[in-house]
């Protein structure tokens, strides 16, 4: 088995994390926030957990980042957006799968994958200007340069969108990679082991019955199918 060490820290520098932000195995886990940012920056959904109505909640948001701020964004009536209040705890998660690892034994069978886990605080973003650079990075983070090539949102269409921000206060990784770990004695079966890749790409793109023949498909499509490699 050869998993990737992480540790690209000191153990004693979680010293002062709370027990929730703590890596519990660090044979898979570190605290080196530029893999955790390139992990972010790469990832296409974040799966966010929150508190409404004395139950714990988790959804699919799309994200964006900016520095060490995380922006997502919702109807304003949807419950992270109307019941969080400000600096609820939130949690965020992104993940990449890189392969599926499939071991002679079912109890070996794993996955390859990169994954980021950030802890913060809720704020509601009023700021007009803060609102529009939080929509343009979430726009642009899954097709980079859509922003400008879209009409202007309507005022409307503005004050129904609310905007969180989550400072990152506490974030951490856990990778896994190589081939399934194997007992000795099972290496000699007639059964097949090892990683299957997983890719994540875009296809091409499939215009809407609305699009009339002379007009390309945009550079932000083009933009994202090489990001998405």
């Amino acid at each position: 088995m050869t998993d990737t060490d992480l540790k690209t820290r000191p153990a004693d520098e979680a010293a002062d994390r709370p027990a929730y932000a703590k890596i519990r195995q660090m044979n898979r886990g570190g605290y080196d926030r530029d893999l955790a940012y390139d992990i972010l920056d790469k990832g296409m959904i974040a799966h966010v957990g929150f508190i409404a109505d004395d139950r714990p909640m988790v959804i699919p948001m799309i994200y964006g980042r900016i520095g060490d701020t995380l922006y997502i964004h919702g109807a304003s009536t949807t419950r992270i957006i109307k019941k969080v209040g400000e600096t609820a705890p939130l949690s965020f998660t992104v993940t990449l799968i890189d392969g599926f690892v499939v071991s002679r034994a079912t109890f070996h069978n794993s996955m390859n994958y990169r994954c980021a886990i950030v802890h913060g605080a809720a704020q509601h973003v009023t700021d007009k200007g803060e609102i529009e650079q939080a929509l343009i990075t979430m726009t642009d983070h899954l097709m980079p340069g859509r922003w400008d090539e879209s009409r202007p949102m309507l005022p409307k269409e503005l004050k129904a969108t609310g905007v969180l921000a989550l400072d990152i206060e506490h974030i951490s990784t856990k990778v896994r990679t190589g081939p399934p770990g194997e007992d000795a004695e099972d290496l000699d079966l007639p059964i097949w082991g090892g990683v299957v890749p997983v890719t994540t790409a875009l296809g091409a793109p499939v215009p809407d019955a609305h699009v009339k023949t002379d007009v390309p498909a945009p550079a932000s499509l083009q933009a994202a199918q090489r990001k998405f490699l």
